[in-house]
């Protein structure tokens, strides 16, 4: 007797497997990492990061129109200072790195959704994301200068910033701060479940922000724990997050579901540097097809609940799909 459902049906042709696709992907979901760096016509590619730079505020406007003439909305910038200090000076710097990109890009690029990272790592000299007394990164102290670095990105034209330091309250010190400065309008994205992942390796290189001593275990999040996720978030949300993101995205693929089961409000997730590079490793190799790992990793994300999606892909996918 023959099968009387026969759901090959609906797979038999790229036409009505199209027509019936519960998951699409398009290039208003990503949102482009770049690296600012000091100095002028500086472009330099990251090793362990094939295809991602760091790059002077110059270049980083013409790497900039590229990525908006994709179709790709948004970039977060990260900055690498010329110098570094023990309190991270350079990230509340009005001349930093970080916020000239900000003013060139708001001038070149105006449409452009501009982000920023908000953190202190990639600017202290010890590599951590916070205040450091007896050896130990101290919560309190270090929300004041994450609400200083914040509202000095706003003034020089963020769109939207993004704490990712992981500190208890930096949510609510950040919201007041930009409110009290008056940028009441900018928004907060904020990484609430990022986890102390060995999957950062990449990007340290990138950030030049390995820490000089110990990890980050005791302000990122346990990879084992699933519930305490749960409670970041909300945490985040009662402090006045506008988006709530995951950290790192392909092994938590459950953390971003949950969270989108349990949040009203739109969910970002972080296909983060370590996974980029195990990606175009094997292809190097010729182990994988890149082009087609690279949308299926895309869209497990989305499929997962991201609304939004921080990737290295984002100017390579964009192509596929606008092909």
């Amino acid at each position: 007797m023959f099968p009387l459902l026969r759901p090959r049906r609906l797979r038999n042709g790229e036409t009505i497997r199209r027509m019936v696709r519960e998951t699409s992907l398009s290039p208003d979901d990503f949102i482009y990492p770049l690296f600012v760096t000091y100095g002028r016509n500086v472009r330099k590619e990251i090793a362990s990061m094939p295809g991602c730079f760091q790059e002077s505020v110059d270049r980083i406007v013409k790497h900039a129109k590229e990525v908006y003439s994709l179709g790709i909305p948004s970039v977060i910038l990260f900055g690498i200072p010329e110098e570094k200090d023990e309190t991270g000076s350079g990230a509340y710097d009005p001349h930093g790195v970080v916020q000239k990109a900000i003013r060139a890009l708001k001038e070149k690029v105006p449409g452009l959704y501009v982000i920023t990272d908000v953190c202190m790592c990639e600017y202290t000299s010890h590599g951590h994301c916070g205040v450091i007394v007896n050896g130990d990164v101290k919560n309190d102290p270090t929300l004041e200068l994450l609400a200083r670095e914040a509202v000095s990105h706003a003034e020089a034209g963020a769109d939207m910033v993004a704490p990712s330091d992981m500190m208890d309250g930096r949510v609510e010190a950040i919201r007041t701060a930009l409110d009290d400065s008056g940028f009441h309008e900018v928004p907060i994205m904020s990484y609430a479940a990022k986890y102390a992942s060995a999957f950062y390796g990449p990007f340290r290189d990138a950030a030049e922000s390995t820490p000089q001593f110990g990890d980050r275990r005791s302000y990122q999040m346990d990879p084992a724990n699933r519930r305490e996720a749960r409670k970041e978030v909300m945490l985040d949300l009662d402090e006045g997050a506008d988006i709530v993101m995951v950290k790192p995205a392909m092994t938590y693929l459950d953390i971003i579901s949950d969270v989108k089961e349990r949040c009203d409000l739109p969910v970002a997730a972080y296909n983060v540097s370590g996974e980029y590079s195990m990606v175009k490793a094997a292809a190097k190799l010729g182990w994988i097809d890149e082009e087609r790992v690279m949308m299926e990793v895309l869209t497990s994300i989305k499929r997962a609940g991201a609304d939004l999606i921080l990737t290295y892909f984002a100017k390579d996918a964009a192509k596929v799909l606008n092909r």
